[in-house]
């Protein structure tokens, strides 16, 4: 439609008001086709299976080429020869690829974030170090919130090439503790100590309670206590099971030890 109104206008050798008349025309109902355009992109979005946090990444690609064809359009019923600045514009986007490799290497990240979806938003998740919370997956960056509040953006080229960590996917997590206690303490004591501790709220009662004797060290023996709970519970259990186990030691006489030295002195 828009390249029809161009020839005509051009045809009937219109002056350049009319032919700006046009333009203008034009770049108003392409406005209005964009938006709407973006809003049935934004609708299929919301009903897709997509994460959240992909909708702004592909929202601002869909709209950036929108808007430059748009712009293109306008500036060949204008009559300015577009093949030039197409040319003009290849050239110049190979020159900004090659200066801007880092960014280019980042947003094609992103699109493989979304194609692999190795996280949704909302996730708690390990990547490149840092722990924290899926806030989005942008053009560039992906953001994570810490435990502690802060917002962490981390390249989405170095995501990509990263190990990830992803604690929230399967729904469960097992608390894995590691507890020292004196050589003097007998071990089947310690164990069914350690197994009255770990019988807290929140730990799934469809898997056992693993308790058993680690490791023998310098100054104690180290016993493995394991036990298995929902993503949302893994710290409340783990928090509540480490207290019940001192309190459980105290209360049996269970000596956890810790690196001594003794110093003998010869006259």
């Amino acid at each position: 439609m828009w390249e029809a109104i161009k020839n005509w206008a051009m045809n009937q050798g219109l002056s350049l008001a009319t032919r700006v008349l046009v333009a203008v025309t034009i770049l108003v109902v392409g406005i209005l086709i964009c938006k709407i355009i973006l809003r049935v992109v934004n609708a299929a979005l919301k009903r897709s299976k997509l994460d959240p946090a992909a909708y702004s990444l592909i929202r601002t690609v869909i709209k950036t080429i929108l808007y430059v064809l748009l712009a293109l359009i306008v500036a060949s019923a204008l009559g300015i020869d577009v093949t030039g600045i197409v040319a003009l514009a290849s050239v110049a986007t190979l020159a900004i690829s090659l200066a801007l490799q880092d960014l280019l290497g980042n947003v094609i990240g992103g699109f493989t974030l979304l194609y692999t979806d190795p996280f949704s938003s909302g996730d708690y998740v390990e990547i490149a170090g840092q722990s924290g919370t899926v806030k989005e997956v942008g053009i560039a960056y992906t953001k994570l919130v810490t435990p502690d509040n802060k917002l962490v953006s981390i390249p989405n080229s170095a995501v990509v090439a990263a190990e990830i960590v992803n604690y929230t996917v399967l729904g469960t997590r097992r608390v894995d503790i590691v507890v020292s206690a004196s050589y003097d303490a007998p071990v089947s004591k310690v164990e069914a100590a350690l197994m009255e501790a770990a019988k807290v709220e929140g730990i799934l009662e469809d898997k056992d309670i693993y308790v058993s004797l680690g490791s023998y060290g310098d100054h104690a023996i180290s016993y493995n206590v394991r036990v298995w709970t929902k993503t949302d519970n893994y710290w409340p259990v783990h928090r509540e099971i480490t207290h019940r186990i001192k309190d459980i030691f105290e209360q049996q006489g269970i000596e956890m030890t810790y690196p001594h030295l003794n110093v003998h002195i010869e006259k």
